[in-house]
């Protein structure tokens, strides 16, 4: 009897609809607290941002020759200095730095090249000269120019000069014109050719490309060579009375002929 009565008010309960019962005002508070989330440690949150944030897909859009191209440019750029194309595109070098040698070691350094400096030119100075029928062979470095009254040359960049510098070849081997030709052992002590330097510039680029087969190994480089624009203004050293007598001969086959 007692099983049937709990079975019975079982079965009551669970039909019968329970209306249901207001809360409190403190117990909606109090569930409203307990429903907040709680705040996250950092390790934490920044755990949870990496497990949401979708992930990162890479997909190869290039074939194996294209990724050792991409390495090879890796590796010239570690290996270049600076600019390679147009670090020196400009028409004049950037300036030197100061050489921190005395005048004693400069002069010395310019003397095994084949030159001296004299000083700047003078606002009022003439030193150009109209052309004269003599020659000479001069060193400067490890090159020979053969120059007249007039000509302008291009040598390796020289130290210690500035434009509108007046130099002094002292390197002679050789001088000539129409009346003799003096020829030095190795140089000619007496013969000097006067210069002035008229500006540094550079050189055409010239392109250096390095390769080796099946090596993955491939150089492009760009050199632009300094230079110095010398103009020849006088050659000392040589008989030129030959000249004015040319000169002085000139008008008098001139009033023959007229």
């Amino acid at each position: 009897m007692a099983t049937r009565r709990c079975l019975l008010r079982l079965l009551t309960r669970s039909l019968v609809p329970h209306a249901p019962q207001p809360l409190a005002p403190a117990s909606i508070a109090a569930r409203t607290l307990t429903s907040l989330p709680r705040p996250l440690a950092p390790r934490a949150a920044a755990a949870a941002s990496l497990r949401l944030s979708p992930p990162r897909c890479h997909f190869a859009t290039r074939s194996s020759d294209d990724e050792g191209d991409d390495e090879e440019h890796y590796e010239d750029e570690e290996d270049g200095s600076g600019d390679e194309w147009g670090e020196d595109d400009g028409e004049t070098p950037a300036a030197k730095p100061p050489s921190g040698k005395t005048e004693e070691e400069k002069l010395a350094e310019a003397n095994e090249i084949g030159y001296k400096v004299v000083g700047p030119l003078g606002a009022d100075e003439k030193p150009f000269k109209p052309y004269e029928p003599v020659f000479a062979v001069v060193q400067i470095g490890s090159h020979q120019f053969k120059v007249s009254n007039g000509d302008s040359i291009f040598t390796e960049r020289l130290k210690f000069c500035d434009v509108n510098d007046k130099l002094v070849l002292n390197r002679v081997l050789m001088l000539g014109s129409q009346a003799q030709t003096i020829i030095g052992r190795p140089t000619l002590s007496d013969a000097t050719v006067h210069a002035v330097v008229e500006e540094h510039a550079l050189d055409a680029k010239v392109i250096i490309f390095k390769k080796k087969r099946r090596k993955n190994y491939r150089r492009t480089r760009g050199h632009r060579q300094e230079l110095t624009k010398l103009r020849i203004t006088n050659i000392e050293g040589i008989d030129k009375s030959f000249i004015q007598q040319e000169g002085t001969d000139k008008p008098e086959s001139a009033a023959v002929a007229a």
